[in-house]
């Protein structure tokens, strides 16, 4: 099976499970779960979710449990789009190619839709159809609560819009803050295959340098985009952050050594993945894909 194929068959697995985990209530809270599907039954590239369930074939892990902790990711990075799309936060009209939550229903609609799929993760999470050891669902929570919270993404949103505000920010700032931001999401989704599958720390130690190299070479890739690619065919605003004056790695590394940074750093991940052999091929050309995708 190509990347292509593995990625979209993954991404329908997704989609069913969200489509079963986020049912529409008759009450009057109907308006909130309709905002809930419409942020997360959307299609996108489910990279999370991917890295999710192959990590999770490392370890053999149950593919019922995996797909559980699939979606819930993909529900935190859902909330997180919705956010980062309010008018307080980036002001964007468009997301994955379709007018951004708050501008399809309301802005209020769209806080509460966020609080929903955020809060409905970890619900996701503590189920014990998530795994039989709660043990192993504790360590899932708490893991992607760090990822998630102040130390993690939500950390890396307030820099960020600290950041709009700043353009003499190093390699060294632009780094953190996009580890924090973008990195800890995509470490969670990359180690959870090992918590699944109680895996040990050596195992554990390779996913997460996987996932370090990985998450930069993603966002690197994100800033060129911003700068080079088509917002039809991206699906969202692009120039904003050369609009704002915004510093990124593309405005400090320029475009071409960005280019090269980010095909070093997905050299570098691959790399770390040599001691699952080919079990983990997948996971090594999701490292070449994050850089040379177009949306």
């Amino acid at each position: 099976m190509t990347l292509d194929d593995a990625m979209t068959a993954a991404a329908k697995a997704v989609e069913d499970q969200l489509d079963r985990l986020l049912p529409v209530s008759d009450g009057r809270e109907k308006r909130v779960h309709e905002a809930m599907r419409y942020s997360s039954l959307v299609g996108g590239k489910r990279l999370r979710p991917f890295l999710v369930l192959e990590s999770s074939k490392l370890f053999n892990v149950s593919p019922s449990c995996a797909l559980r902790v699939a979606a819930a990711v993909e529900m935190i990075h859902c909330y997180s789009l919705v956010h980062d799309d309010l008018p307080a936060m980036d002001d964007s009209a468009l997301r994955r190619g379709r007018p951004t939550t708050h501008v399809q229903f309301d802005e209020a609609t769209a806080i509460l839709a966020g609080d929903g799929l955020l809060t409905r993760a970890f619900e996701v999470l503590a189920d014990p159809a998530s795994h039989g050891d709660p043990q192993v669902r504790v360590e899932l929570v708490s893991a992607l609560a760090a990822a998630s919270g102040p130390a993690g993404m939500v950390g890396g949103q307030m820099f960020d819009l600290l950041a709009e505000h700043d353009s003499t920010l190093d390699i060294g700032a632009i780094t953190r803050l996009q580890r924090m931001k973008t990195g800890e999401l995509i470490a969670f989704s990359s180690t959870a295959g090992a918590i699944l599958g109680k895996a040990p720390h050596v195992s554990r130690a390779a996913l997460a340098a996987y996932a370090h190299d990985l998450g930069l070479a993603f966002q690197i890739a994100d800033d060129l985009l911003d700068v080079e690619g088509d917002a039809a065919e991206v699906g969202k605003d692009v120039g904003r952050d050369v609009d704002a004056g915004k510093a990124t790695f593309v405005s400090i590394l320029g475009l071409e050594r960005a280019r090269a940074q980010a095909g070093l750093l997905a050299k570098q991940a691959a790399a770390h993945l040599e001691s699952f052999a080919e079990k983990a091929e997948l996971l090594r050309q999701v490292a070449e894909f994050v850089v040379t995708r177009r949306h």
